[in-house]
């Protein structure tokens, strides 16, 4: 059996307190790092935010719509490191330098994983990327991905603002055999990973005056 996964946790302050198991950290709410990257690319005259499904064999907030690529830091990796995510979950290598700095994100949520209490406190660094290939190039991670979609950022603003019900979105999920199948789909925003709807109005306004 494999070793179980490394966190570094920390204090409410960022100072680095140690090191414990990824289930230690969730069960005792520890403070712990991740990365968040959004894609974003043109069509035309329309801005898109790429965002993904996650798995249905996901622990947390199974078949949830979340953030394009994100992963925790393991113990003793850098953002820099961390990155690697994205190429893991889509496919695509992104350099660091290329990502777009959005500023810090914190969480902290409780809830079951398997009926296992956890208590998750999750500081996170956001960033954007510039994506200028067509969605289908993606490589999706069929342990962590079911599916890849797209909207307009407006519509996106506008959902979590509470201007308007849902938001329409076209993209892919995966098939039996892993294949990309087309799919639309109407997200509402309950059908998001539950985040303060500030954490994904204000990164969206932040990607849409990005490019």
């Amino acid at each position: 059996m494999a070793a179980e996964e490394q966190f570094d946790y920390y204090d409410e302050a960022g100072n680095w307190l140690g090191t414990a198991s990824r289930s230690d950290v969730h069960a005792r709410g520890l403070w712990h790092r991740s990365i968040h990257c959004w894609l974003v690319r043109r069509d035309g005259e329309r801005k898109l935010v790429l965002f993904q499904q996650r798995s249905e064999d996901k622990d947390t907030f199974p078949s949830h719509f979340d953030v394009t690529a994100a992963g925790h830091l393991s113990a003793g990796e850098t953002m820099q490191d961390a990155a690697r995510e994205i190429e893991e979950e889509l496919g695509v290598r992104v350099p660091f330098e290329a990502l777009i700095p959005l500023g810090e994100a914190r969480k902290e949520t409780a809830g079951f994983a398997k009926g296992v209490a956890f208590i998750d406190r999750e500081a996170s660094e956001v960033f954007g990327f510039i994506y200028d290939a067509k969605l289908a190039s993606l490589t999706l991670q069929p342990e962590e991905v079911a599916g890849i979609y797209e909207a307009d950022l407006e519509a996106m603003i506008a959902l979590f603002e509470g201007r308007q019900d849902h938001a329409a979105a076209d993209g892919f999920r995966l098939g039996s055999e892993q294949q990309l199948l087309a799919a639309s789909v109407q997200v509402k925003a309950s059908d998001f990973v539950p985040r303060p709807a500030s954490y994904y109005s204000g990164v969206f306004r932040a990607l849409l005056l990005a490019f």
